[in-house]
Parts: structure tokens; C-alpha cells; sequence
């Protein structure tokens, strides 16, 4: 077995969380005005 460990930068951590966090919470956003467009008319 091998011990080899890598560790990875706290802020590439966090480039790779906004990467796919602000699309997502943009998409969300969107979904959530649209839906409550079709409830109150």
C-alpha cells in the first residue's frame, strides 16, 4: 500500500465551489421567480 497524500489548496477548494455554486444559485434563483410568477398571476 502506498502513503502517499496530496493535499489541495484551500482556495482551489473554494474556485471549484464557485464554480459550480453560482450557476447553481443563479438557476435556483431564476426557477423560484418564474415559479412565483405562475402563482400570482
Amino acid at each position: 500500500m502506498s502513503d502517499d497524500t496530496t493535499t489541495t489548496s484551500p482556495a482551489v477548494i473554494a474556485l471549484a465551489w464557485a464554480l459550480v455554486g453560482i450557476p447553481l444559485a443563479y438557476g435556483l434563483w431564476q426557477t423560484l421567480v418564474k415559479a412565483s410568477a405562475l402563482f400570482t398571476g
